[in-house]
């Protein structure tokens, strides 16, 4: 995407690991991770590559997950709708 930050990259790979690692989207991890969460602090775990946030969805077939989708550089409401655009068409 033209004018996006080159940090955006490592993040993206980061929200699609962190959705195999958990297998969950990302976002649903944003609450259970806050400061008065029950696992806040999980996302320094994994040498901080866990991404708690939205824009990392698995890739599910036939009840397996595949792999997944990390997207990042707009709003996190923007990265959720491109990842689930992408998990739809997938």
């Amino acid at each position: 995407m033209d004018g996006a930050n080159i940090g955006s990259i490592t993040i993206a790979i980061n929200k699609a690991y962190t959705s195999i690692a958990f297998q969950c989207e990302t976002g649903d991890l944003q609450g259970a991770t806050r400061q008065d969460g029950p696992i806040y602090g999980l996302s320094d775990a994994h040498g901080g590559r866990l991404a708690v946030f939205p824009g990392g969805i698995p890739l599910v077939r036939d009840g397996s997950i595949m792999g997944a989708i990390g997207v990042s550089t707009g709003t996190i409401e923007q990265d959720q709708e491109v990842a689930s655009a992408g998990a739809a068409a997938y």
